[in-house]
């Protein structure tokens, strides 16, 4: 079992604090979501996007397939009352690369979507319905 530990200071008299992870990294959270901080939903975005980026990144180079540029963009709809929960999400992944195998791209994302993104499977678990789509350039 792998634990995971995070820290948040206040740092005025608005709703901005200051994060500390266990490996050092540090970041600002807002309640406004400015660039002075991201709120804490747009981080749970973030985790999300990025686990699953990780995940097909990894997949694809393991496949050989030519990649030579990847991106992921993540948009969550919002339940509108109290706990205003995530209740889907759509990910958009652009993969660069001349001649990347479309199969290899499905199975990738099918992979971290249905067994190797932790965060992927915490918002599923929650019940978040999850839409995905890619697009390939060369």
């Amino acid at each position: 079992m792998s634990n995971k530990t995070a820290r948040m200071i206040w740092k005025d008299n608005e709703l901005n604090l200051h994060g500390i992870l266990g490996s050092g990294y540090e970041f600002d959270l807002s309640s406004n979501a400015d660039p002075l901080g991201g709120s804490p939903m747009e981080f749970l975005l973030a985790a999300v996007a990025g686990c699953t980026a990780m995940d097909v990144i990894s997949i694809l180079q393991k496949k050989r397939e030519p990649i030579t540029g990847f991106e992921v963009e993540i948009r969550g709809t919002r339940a509108q009352e109290h706990p205003k929960v995530y209740t889907a999400v759509t990910l958009l992944y652009l993969i660069r690369g001349e001649g990347v195998n479309p199969q290899s791209v499905e199975r990738a994302i099918e992979l971290s979507q249905t067994k190797y993104c932790s965060a992927s499977a915490m918002f599923q678990q929650a019940g978040v319905e999850f839409h995905t789509t890619y697009r390939i350039e060369a």
